[in-house]
């Protein structure tokens, strides 16, 4: 395959997804159109409740993505500040939220001018991949963005011998792109890491954590928006008068002049005698009735709802209390851990997946660093953030406890409060001061 012919099959592999991108994109702003509703009932809203959203695909992806945070790595001292360098402490928590809610997101290894190792965290609106069937590592890469203002369309094709860069002279471009500049690669792979979130072998393209919730989500919605729409006109009591004649006024054009018939007539039309920001209807024929109608009883809509919610905490492992369904009573904190037991062990799972992602990556930021095959380089590994949600006391007590018993060394311990190495290696170092009785 010529290098043209692999551009071509990378950009168009980069433009299949971009459609489900977008909806999904929707869906997590919070803007995507309210469905179930019948032609007439879009009619008869409009525009009025078009934005009426509960925007639980961003907090299905925030709660997973708060809990996937990266402390440290074993096996290099120095990794870490080059990681802190990167920036990548920040922005490995917006690789995260792209592969949850895309499905997939990647991350660029190079140097800087200075030999630095240099990470940016890419979208996989902008990336795509080629990978090899039997060893599932990525063989050719594709960067691709654009310069509006210029109508321009840059890329940059990423291959195990060497970096190309092209540009063509046009917006959204496919084909047509000229190589401008092409330097060689050291590091005899491609410098791209791809997090996909799946939890199955076969499939091109990683699965997003909302595509499940979308109908839910609608449902949900389409519950509220008619809620709304019923405590807009009968949710209130409405009054009902008999025996009164009703009044006329002449209908106005736009520029407030009486609209005129066939006759040269002024056209007329009915009005309520008594306002409806009357407190008091009062009617001088003695024939005339008063009452009103009763309201809408709205806790229909309650019970869809809660029905709606709570199928979306089975499909999410989002807990009741995070989607606003509570109890009279408050519950415990033990208890609150119990009702994240779900989403804690979806997190550990996806802390897994993406583990192996981030340990190449820093084979990659080594390699680069100390000139160096990343192939030959095995004793990285990453270390996560506990999952689960424990106060600083509660994970303290139980390592000290770990330690003063013997089953835990000082180092793992410290690891396990969340130290990196680099302060675990401070912390040794220095030695501990004595006070008290015993400095005396």
């Amino acid at each position: 395959m010529t290098q043209d012919e692999l551009l071509t099959v990378l950009i168009q592999r980069l433009n299949m997804p971009l459609a489900r991108y977008s909806d999904l994109d929707r869906y997590y702003e919070g803007k995507q159109p309210l469905a179930f509703l019948s032609p007439e009932a879009k009619t008869a809203l409009g525009n009025r409740f078009g934005l009426m959203s509960s925007n639980i695909p961003r907090l299905s992806v925030t709660a997973l993505a708060e809990r996937l945070r990266i402390v440290g790595f074993t096996g290099d001292t120095g990794l870490w500040a080059d990681w802190v360098r990167c920036d990548l402490d920040q922005t490995s928590g917006v690789a995260h939220r792209e592969a949850l809610l895309l499905g997939d997101s990647f991350v660029i290894v190079w140097a800087d001018r200075f030999g630095r190792p240099s990470v940016t965290v890419e979208s996989a609106k902008q990336v795509a991949v080629q990978t090899d069937p039997g060893t599932r590592q990525i063989t050719a890469a594709v960067k691709r963005w654009e310069d509006k203002d210029r109508n321009i369309t840059h890329a940059v094709l990423y291959e195990p011998d060497k970096i190309t860069r092209l540009v063509a002279q046009q917006v959204g471009a496919i084909t047509g792109f000229t190589a401008v500049e092409s330097i060689a690669n050291p590091l005899g792979v491609v410098p791209v890491v791809g997090l996909r979130n799946t939890d199955r072998i076969v499939g091109e393209w990683g699965m997003s954590e909302i595509e499940d919730l979308k109908p839910l989500v609608d449902g949900l919605n389409k519950s509220l928006a008619d809620m709304m729409t019923t405590s807009e006109y009968v949710g209130r009591p409405r009054r009902w008068a008999t025996g009164i004649e009703l009044s006329e006024e002449p209908v106005l054009d736009d520029n407030g002049d009486p609209v005129l018939d066939e006759d040269e007539q002024p056209v007329m039309r009915e009005v309520n005698p008594i306002p409806e920001g009357h407190r008091a209807m009062i009617s001088e024929n003695h024939e005339a009735k008063f009452g009103q109608l009763n309201a809408a009883d709205l806790g229909g809509y309650e019970a869809s709802v809660r029905v709606l919610l709570t199928q979306i905490s089975a499909v999410s492992a989002l807990p009741a209390h995070m989607l606003g369904v509570m109890t009279d009573t408050p519950p415990s904190a033990d208890a609150l851990r119990a009702a994240e037991a779900s989403l804690t062990a979806r997190a550990e799972a996806r802390q897994q997946t993406f583990g192996r992602s981030w340990e190449q990556v820093a084979r990659l930021m080594i390699a680069v660093r100390d000139g160096r095959d990343p192939n030959l380089i095995d004793d990285i590994r990453v270390h996560w953030a506990d999952a689960a949600t424990r106060s600083v006391a509660q994970e303290a007590d139980a390592v000290v406890k770990l330690f003063q018993a013997g089953l835990l060394p000082q180092a793992y311990a410290l690891g396990k409060l969340g130290y990196s190495d680099d302060e675990i290696s401070k912390i040794t170092a220095t030695p501990t001061e004595q006070g008290g009785s015993d400095a005396a």
